[in-house]
């Protein structure tokens, strides 16, 4: 399988991009290009001791960069050699399978709309990491802050998209998929919510979808449902008020461990333990976030991804493309505009 990585995204590129993309061509038996500088990369490699490049790992020269600061429709107009744009293009000729990037979110998404384009009959792409949960399974967040401003109709796409996404890419079956608000009835939260509420609730009651209801942010963490349903603005808060809250929590841990002889015994007797938890709290584990409802994998490394987290969105990006959801979604979405119709 063909993958490609922009090299030149990240806090801590080259370096981590080139050297993740190794591990992973080891690993997983990718293939991989890398697209950016090429006398930087080859540096990189004379750096770490490599002379010849690996086995599975091509070079594809791009001059240019997007910067995170630069306008995200700026960057797809003025920056066409950029190493983001230049990869994207390449997606969307066939030159590969997936596409990754740790840089501009928001340069990614207008590149992943304007160059490889959306499903047919997606009006958003959206954002959608993966979390763990209490109850030992994860939960997809659509949309995490792709589209700050969405409408009912948005939110009944994300819960579509949510549902193949979960069933193709997390194994599960009939994936439970839930409206974030501020309570269980169906009376609560804005007009966009409590709109949102019936369209997907029709949806579920024609079984297109497997809709429970609204869900509060309390019970995300525990495993409530498997697709969480929300405005990008919402999403965004949630995801990162779960990731402060879990890092609280494990420097409080850390801090109780450290206290006194006895609670450093403890500890060691707890080693295996915490590393576990460590390892599940992880957004290094995971890999990325991928844009849902774009015609091929685009997933957005984060900014401070290192070596480990390059490899495994590779590994990432592997699986995004065999799960080859754009079709069903497509199917799912003509159904969807069937009934609308019907009702009509």
């Amino acid at each position: 399988m063909k993958i490609i990585l922009d090299a030149m995204g990240g806090d801590h590129a080259p370096e981590a991009p080139v050297l993740g993309a190794i591990e992973a061509a080891k690993l997983y038996g990718a293939q991989i290009t890398l697209v950016g500088r090429g006398p930087e990369l080859l540096d990189v490699l004379k750096r770490n001791g490599i002379n010849d490049l690996p086995e599975g790992i091509q070079i594809c020269h791009a001059d240019d960069v997007v910067d995170m600061h630069d306008d995200p429709a700026e960057a797809v107009r003025k920056k066409k050699n950029s190493s983001m744009m230049l990869g994207l293009r390449m997606l969307s000729e066939g030159e590969g399978e997936a596409f990754i990037s740790a840089g501009s979110t928001g340069a990614l998404l207008s590149g992943a709309t304007l160059i490889v384009k959306r499903v047919k009959g997606v009006r958003r792409a959206a954002m959608g990491p993966v979390m763990p949960n209490k109850a030992g399974g994860k939960t997809v967040i659509l949309d995490c802050g792709a589209n700050a401003e969405c409408t009912p109709e948005f939110l009944l796409q994300f819960g579509l998209i949510g549902s193949l996404y979960a069933q193709k890419y997390l194994g599960v079956k009939n994936p439970k998929i839930g409206l974030l608000n501020i309570g269980s009835e169906d009376t609560k939260g804005t007009p966009l919510q409590k709109e949102a509420y019936g369209l997907l609730k029709n949806a579920g009651d024609r079984g297109i979808i497997n809709f429970v209801g609204n869900v509060e942010a309390r019970d995300v963490p525990l495993g409530a449902v498997d697709v969480v349903v929300c405005d990008g603005f919402a999403g965004n808060v949630l995801l990162k008020s779960i990731e402060g809250t879990a890092a609280f929590m494990g420097s409080v841990v850390s801090r109780m461990f450290k206290k006194n002889l006895l609670t450093k015994l403890g500890a060691l007797c707890c080693n295996s333990g915490i590393k576990k938890l460590k390892k599940l709290l992880d957004y290094r584990e995971i890999g990325g976030t991928p844009f849902l409802g774009i015609k091929k994998p685009v997933i957005k490394a984060h900014g401070s991804s290192d070596v480990l987290a390059f490899r495994n969105a590779v590994k990432q990006a592997m699986d995004a493309a065999n799960s080859n959801i754009s079709s069903e979604l497509e199917a799912g979405l003509a159904q969807l505009k069937l009934e609308e119709n019907t009702d009509d």
